[in-house]
């Protein structure tokens, strides 16, 4: 199950996503918006990343206008790694090398095709583990504040 949210800037890729994962058979829950009118991101960030640390969602896709306010709310969020990505190369390796398990998109600045191609090669991809989960681990322990130099 996928979390999918996005703000207005975000909301007309939200729903292209949502008919691409449809047509994949991909199961998701819309966390909002459900319309062009103005909202905040943080709140529906907040929701769709906290489905995922609960596990009832395996990973969120995410969308504003940039892509970059909402993935800076996402990563506020406990457990999740969010990734702002608008290229190919970048949304495989931080599934790769950062086993991130939140994809952000700008909706005004990644086009309908490209973003689709970013939304599979991320969901596609697994984590390559080895080396880079130390440094995932290294991620998590400045998140609870165990971090040691």
């Amino acid at each position: 199950m996928i979390a999918l949210g996005a703000d207005h800037g975000g909301y007309a890729l939200k729903e292209e996503i949502k008919k691409h994962l449809e047509e994949r058979g991909i199961a998701y829950q819309d966390f909002g918006t459900y319309s062009p009118e103005s909202v905040d991101y943080a709140h529906i960030a907040y929701k769709a990343c906290r489905a995922v640390t609960a596990g009832e969602c395996d990973k969120a896709i995410l969308c504003c206008g940039t892509g970059i306010g909402i993935s800076m709310a996402a990563n506020k969020v406990k457990g999740i790694r969010a990734a702002c990505c608008s290229d190919y190369f970048s949304a495989k390796y931080t599934r790769l090398h950062n086993d991130a398990n939140a994809l952000c998109l700008g909706g005004r600045v990644v086009g309908v095709g490209l973003a689709l191609e970013l939304v599979d090669v991320f969901l596609d991809t697994e984590f390559e583990g080895g080396r880079h989960q130390r440094r995932v681990d290294q991620i998590t322990a400045i998140e609870e504040d165990t971090f040691e130099i």
